[in-house]
């Protein structure tokens, strides 16, 4: 009998099975015999596995809708966490605040979120490894740990804002009939309708997306044509990098919009969603192919998913921009239906929120922009959730090497956001759901980090991408923008902590804030190291607990990496120290 065991480079024994016969043709790798990039996985797989679309073969060189098509799908997934309930408060919050002066601030971290996007994807499409498999592979044990609960967190933390989202949505469009804590239960039941819809198949769940996207298109952009906002201040705000005038709420407010726009799981995410199509990188001008491809998928649906957010802060600050709560309460009084009383009878500003939102476009447009907006919040939290659960299995997946049933993968998540959540609309208000909105963008904007700098090391590598490696410009580019993120999300948490959190708070605050920074440090240390930086492999400590179980020096074909990566080893059961002497498996070019 022979034992046939598929070996990580690192040593890991991923799988054995029996072959029936000594034959030496079982002995000799053969072409099919190659693990490949599921080697490490379980036979059922998430997203993409029943069948990948395959993509038309064309001898042309110039552009091709043909093929455009079918690389459609991924990007715009990925662009749903741009519209989630987090993001469309924030819009209506910056347009309330500051006007038009911060759609710069949204312009600039749509293209921010539009690079890495774009590495995250090239990693996936290059490597056939999605951003957490690689992560699997090129962490130590304890750090791959911590990454994959940090990452869990934000996800967590992004479900709970869907959470919300979803039930102010019902709570709108029912006219106070479904309570916010009735609404937050049946969120159980509506997270599962998408696995539903999963057994149609990959290009009719695409189809499902596009379709919720394409409802808050309408949504928003109705209340963008209703309103007649100044067209010209809108561009103006836009392209004019400067806030006038502007106070520490507004800045503040600016902060909240980066962390709002880019999230770290999305990056675990895109470069995942793009193993669903065929490519074949045993050829360079094929990958090279999808990278431009889905380069310009992404770039069309975060252009979308841009005009819809400019949508939102052109009709708040249009309409509630430096608008009292008295003034919001006499224009509802000629909607009896509408609940009024959300807005204190004094001359303080209006602290925008959704709900509050919909109330101030029922009472200044119509009972009409109300509904609409609610239709438009549920299918933000409703696609979010689903895209949120994927984002979650594929985490699982990569980080832990570790398979559940996607109905698992949903209770767990949507079980944990929805305890607080749940806790918080059954004891209080409404409004206090908006401090809990501020509190879990602060915490996501602390997972940062944890995916852009992976990102960033693993795209850098040559021994990963080789010739599809980042350039100094894009290194540069990348790490400059990164760390600028990175400073002003930390400011957005401080401010955050400060404002809710008392004494004894802050000081565990501070040493968590420690902890955190350390691993940072940590992490950036692998980053210069896969970066080339080989005077830093002098240190023991560098060599022994932070470079990965990959050979540093290794040389790979990166277009054919999760076969390259991995060798056959054969074992008989008359000579089972064969296992010592791995025979290497032959690259089919």
């Amino acid at each position: 009998m022979v034992y046939k065991a598929h070996v990580l480079e690192g040593g890991d024994t991923s799988v054995q099975e029996n072959v029936s016969n000594n034959s030496p043709s079982d002995i000799i790798p053969q072409m099919g015999d190659i693990p490949d990039e599921t080697t490490l996985l379980t036979n059922i797989q998430t997203y993409f596995s029943d069948k990948k679309v395959q993509i038309p073969d064309s001898d042309k060189e110039s552009f091709s809708f043909k093929k455009l098509w079918a690389f459609t799908g991924p990007g715009f997934l990925m662009s749903i966490a741009y519209l989630d309930p987090g993001n469309i408060e924030s819009d209506l919050k910056s347009g309330s605040v500051a006007q038009y002066k911060l759609l710069w601030i949204l312009l600039s971290a749509t293209l921010l979120g539009l690079m890495m996007q774009r590495l995250a994807a090239r990693l996936g499409v290059v490597t056939g490894l999605h951003l957490a498999e690689m992560c699997y592979r090129q962490y130590k044990t304890v750090p791959r740990i911590i990454l994959w609960l940090m990452i869990e967190i934000a996800i967590i933390g992004s479900d709970m804002q869907e959470v919300i989202g979803t039930a102010i949505a019902l709570y709108l469009l029912s006219n106070k009939w479904i309570a916010i804590w009735q609404g937050v239960l049946i969120t159980i039941i509506d997270t599962f309708t998408f696995l539903f819809l999963d057994k149609y198949g990959l290009r009719k769940l695409e189809l499902v997306f596009g379709t919720l996207i394409t409802i808050m298109g309408l949504s928003f952009g109705y209340e963008f044509f209703v309103s007649k906002p100044n067209h010209y201040q809108v561009l103006e705000g836009m392209f004019t990098p400067w806030c006038k005038d502007c106070d520490s709420s507004a800045l503040l407010q600016a902060v909240g919009i980066v962390g709002a726009v880019i999230m770290p799981h999305n990056l675990y995410l895109h470069s995942a969603l793009v193993k669903s199509r065929d490519i074949d990188r045993t050829k360079p001008a094929k990958v090279r192919d999808a990278n431009f491809y889905f380069f310009i998928e992404a770039a069309i649906a975060l252009a979308v998913s841009f005009i819809i957010n400019v949508f939102v802060v052109s009709v708040f600050a249009h309409g509630l921009y430096h608008t009292t709560n008295s003034d919001m309460r006499k224009k509802c009084m000629k909607y009896p239906s509408i609940n009024a009383t959300i807005f204190p009878n004094d001359n303080e500003f209006v602290d925008a929120d959704l709900y509050k939102g919909g109330i101030f476009l029922g009472c200044t447009y119509g009972l009409a922009a109300l509904y609409i907006w609610g239709i438009g919040i549920l299918a933000a939290g409703q696609s979010s959730t689903m895209t949120g659960t994927y984002a979650g299995q594929f985490s699982m997946e990569g980080f832990l090497n570790l398979q559940w049933p996607r109905w698992k993968r949903v209770l767990f998540t949507r079980s944990i956001a929805i305890i607080p959540t749940f806790c918080l609309a059954f004891f209080s208000e409404v409004g206090d759901l908006t401090s809990m909105n501020d509190i879990l963008n602060a915490i996501m904007s602390l997972q940062l980090p944890f995916a852009t700098i992976p990102t960033i090391a693993f795209t850098s590598n040559p021994q990963i991408m080789g010739d599809f490696v980042n350039g100094w410009s894009n290194k540069i580019a990348a790490i400059l923008l990164s760390i600028v993120v990175i400073a002003i999300n930390t400011f957005f948490v401080i401010q955050t902590v400060q404002h809710y959190a008392t004494w004894p708070w802050l000081v565990l605050v501070a040493i968590i804030g420690i902890l955190y920074l350390i691993f940072c440090v940590y992490l950036v240390l692998h980053m210069a190291v896969s970066m080339g930086c080989e005077s830093l492999l002098k240190y023991d400590f560098i060599s022994n607990y932070v470079v990965g179980p990959v050979n540093s020096q290794l040389t790979v074909q990166p277009i054919n990496y999760s076969s390259l990566k991995r060798v056959n080893t054969y074992v008989t059961d008359r000579n089972p120290d064969l296992l010592d002497e791995p025979i290497r498996a032959i690259s089919a070019e």
